[in-house]
């Protein structure tokens, strides 16, 4: 009863735009909000949600009654997946980003019709969790894709999507697993020309080399590359002349450290300006110095964003040196993280 009269006096003085709402299949508690004072003002304009695909149908049923502009979607998918999830879906005009969050065994596939209907206006697809065994088919039919991040493992089922053409797609991110090297090739055969960012966390030389092949345009990149593979870096430097920002990672069964950053600044493009690096090795102070007087010497230079992740050795000598380049303008920002 406190918490209805609550709900009451907040949509008679707000306009929500942003709403978040977990809870158990089995509560019925839910009040008819839509009939509360200023519930219409208040809900109208409401563009992000992210609820449990468990909540009770009444919750679903009441906001499709009255948010039609909802434009991000963010579900997570529980045992049950309630009836009006999908009514709601249905009754959007211009959903444009959507999440999925899965876990073992769930199954998202009943709301898949609904998500088909948005074909034309999804730009964002997520879809993460700790394993999926439902199809990835659906995402074939989002045409006008920009934005694509995966984050599980996988079986065999991207095959189904390997061959089509997202035009408009700019950003892929394979994150915690990724499709076999030959079927993502085949991917990026048909969309790395529009690519803009490119994230994958998986060592393949052959892949490394299709990335310098099909994805000129590139602007941001993870990938990983192994001892002797040196090679290959400066390739992608050479081919991708759109790069400003790469992350890699170096030491132990990775490239050296020193002859990252020596190819860093003699390959990489002239509108390059972060290096994040993800180091298992101390970083020596030779290296760093030697590092900063080269890109100080390119004959176009950008003010570098330098990161470094896994590295807890802020030493003083290092630190001496970056404040120098600093003051040079040479470091725009330096972090350990």
């Amino acid at each position: 009863m406190i918490a209805q009269e609550i709900l009451k006096m907040f949509m008679k003085q707000t306009t929500m735009k942003k709403l978040t709402y977990y809870s158990d299949f089995y509560d019925r508690n839910i009040p008819n909000f839509i009939n509360f004072s200023g519930a219409k003002d208040c809900l109208k304009n409401l563009s992000e949600l992210a609820c449990g695909s468990n909540v009770h149908s009444k919750f679903f049923y009441q906001l499709s009654q009255i948010c039609h502009h909802i434009q991000s979607l963010d579900i997570t998918f529980e045992e049950i997946v309630s009836d009006g999830l999908q009514d709601l879906i249905f009754s959007q005009v211009s959903l444009k980003s959507l999440t999925l969050k899965i876990q073992d065994y769930d199954d998202y596939s009943v709301i898949v019709p609904s998500l088909t209907s948005h074909s034309l206006t999804i730009t964002k697809l997520v879809v993460q969790g700790v394993a999926s065994y439902e199809p990835l088919s659906f995402i074939s039919g989002l045409i006008n894709l920009q934005e694509l991040i995966i984050s599980f493992d996988y079986r065999d089922d991207f095959e189904e999507i390997q061959n089509i053409n997202f035009t408009k797609l700019q950003i892929l991110k394979f994150i915690n697993g990724c499709p076999k090297a030959e079927i993502l090739i085949k991917f990026l055969e048909n969309n790395g020309k529009n690519l803009k960012e490119l994230y994958i966390d998986k060592h393949n030389n052959f892949l490394n080399l299709a990335i310098s092949k099909f994805c000129p345009n590139l602007k941001s990149l993870y990938t990983r590359f192994i001892k002797n593979e040196l090679k290959t870096l400066r390739i992608i430097f050479i081919s991708c002349q759109q790069l400003e920002s790469i992350k890699i990672r170096s030491g132990k069964t990775y490239l050296k450290c020193d002859e990252v950053l020596e190819t860093v600044t003699k390959y990489s493009p002239k509108n390059f300006h972060e290096l994040r690096l993800r180091n298992y090795v101390k970083l020596d102070s030779k290296d760093l110095e030697s590092f900063f007087i080269g890109w100080k010497n390119r004959k176009v230079q950008k003010s570098l964003s330098f990161i470094i992740h896994n590295n807890n050795e802020e030493n003083i000598e290092n630190m001496k040196i970056i404040e120098k380049y600093k003051k040079l303008g040479i470091i725009k920002k330096f972090e350990f993280e």
